[in-house]
Formats: structure tokens, C-alpha cells, sequence
């Protein structure tokens, strides 16, 4: 079942043009990676889906209902979490004030402590740093946090933007289990990342973004076997 689908999207910031008519659409239970090079037009295809910039033309749907001229907060009522590119957790709130102010009352079956208790169980290092203000922590803690966060508002999608940008690989490695653990466990996933060599390992299909259009669509395995799509605009 279709969950997400972006259609003939574009995306500008004044009269430069970010987005070029990009369409996609991914199922329930699909990681989902957009792959290209930094300016490729990825975060603001991210950020039109959650409503932190408005779409010049075309639509995004969500579990069959438009959110087009929908708010970030409406958006993340509506199911879908963003986990955004250099983290931005709060630095002057501690951890758990940071988890705290994620939760979402009404998309939520458990109480905070249970869903708290979910997240520590996730990422145990975050137990052992709830009372470390957010901003102290190391990139990998402030990632995990990020994450955390949104595992709060109980999401039927997380959205994560280079998760893995300015980690150490040990660090980066932690982290992937991580995403591959919430998949087994069902969750929707779009990820944007520039390691195309680590994102193929999990995900289901690629879409590779570059000027703002779709230049490539296919599974993971395909682009990994077509080595001038590789070259010519992933760099490998």
C-alpha cells in the first residue's frame, strides 16, 4: 500500500528554482533513499514534504490525504517525523527535556514514561545522558537524540536528512543498525544521505536527484551494477 507520493513537485526559494518536477512514491514499510550531490535539491525536497517550505506546483500525499498548505506541526500530527540534517536538538535543554517536548499526546497509544522507556531502550547511551544538556553531547549522541525525537511522536514515517554526515565510522556503524532495526520492525523511512555506498546496503529503491530533477530511478542493486550512473553523479 502506497504511502507517500510526491507528484510533479517544485520547489523555489525567490526565483531560483530548487526542485524541478520530482514525482516518487514509496509503500508502507519501504527505506527509501535519495542520493546526489550536495545542492542536488534533496533537503528541499524533505522540507516541502513537512511543510518547512511551501511547494510552487504540484502535491505531496500522505496516507491518501494532501498536505499541501499544511504546517510542520501538522504534518508531524499527521504521522510523519523529520529528522533533520545537523541534528538540532535543543542545546539548553537536557536530553530527556529534549524527548519530552517531541511527544505527541494524541498519536500516541502508551503514556510519555512508556514512550520515554521505548527511546532509552532504543539507545541506552540516551538513558545514561538524560540529564546532559543537549548541546554537550557528542555528533553521535546529538544523532541518536535527533532520532529519538522523533520516535517520540510515535511516527508512521521518519524522514532523516544525512543521518550519517560528520560521524566517525564506528559511530556511523552504530547508527545503521539502528535504521536497520526500525525497519525490521516496520517503520516507513526516507532518508537522504551522500553515502551511496552505505545506503544501498538497506534500502529498497533509489531515486538519484541531481539539479533538482529525478535523473535516475531503480533498486539498489541496479545502480550499483551501472557504473556510469555511479560516476557520473554519485562519485564512485
Amino acid at each position: 500500500m502506497t504511502l507517500l507520493t510526491v507528484e510533479n513537485l517544485s520547489v523555489a526559494y525567490g526565483d531560483m528554482l530548487a526542485v524541478h518536477d520530482v514525482s516518487f512514491a514509496f509503500d508502507i514499510g519501504e527505506v527509501f533513499v535519495l542520493l546526489g550531490a550536495n545542492g542536488a535539491g534533496k533537503t528541499s525536497i524533505l522540507r516541502c514534504i513537512s511543510g518547512l517550505v511551501p511547494a510552487r506546483s504540484g502535491d505531496v500525499a500522505f496516507a491518501g490525504r494532501s498536505l499541501k498548505g499544511k504546517r510542520p506541526h501538522e504534518v508531524a500530527r499527521a504521522g510523519i517525523a523529520h529528522v533533520p540534517e545537523g541534528r538540532r536538538v535543543f542545546p539548553n535543554l537536557s536530553v530527556e527535556e529534549n524527548l519530552i517536548v517531541s511527544f505527541i499526546r494524541n498519536r500516541s497509544k502508551d503514556t510519555l514514561a512508556v514512550a520515554l522507556d521505548a527511546v532509552y531502550q532504543f539507545f541506552p547511551r540516551l538513558r545514561e545522558r538524560r540529564r546532559q544538556l543537549g548541546g554537550t553531547l557528542s555528533g553521535g549522541e546529538q544523532q541518536m537524540l535527533a532520532i529519538g525525537r522523533g520516535l517520540m511522536t510515535n511516527p508512521d514515517c521518519l524522514i532523516m536528512d544525512e543521518p550519517s554526515e560528520g560521524l566517525a565510522p564506528i559511530v556511523i556503524q552504530g547508527l545503521w543498525q539502528a535504521i536497520a532495526t526500525l525497519k525490521r520492525e516496520g517503520l516507513s523511512i526516507l532518508l537522504v544521505e551522500q553515502n551511496a555506498a552505505l545506503a544501498l546496503k538497506l534500502v529498497d529503491f533509489v531515486h538519484v536527484i541531481s539539479k533538482g530533477r529525478v535523473v535516475y530511478s531503480a533498486p539498489p542493486g541496479d545502480l550499483w551494477a551501472n557504473d556510469e550512473i555511479k560516476s557520473r553523479y554519485l562519485g564512485i
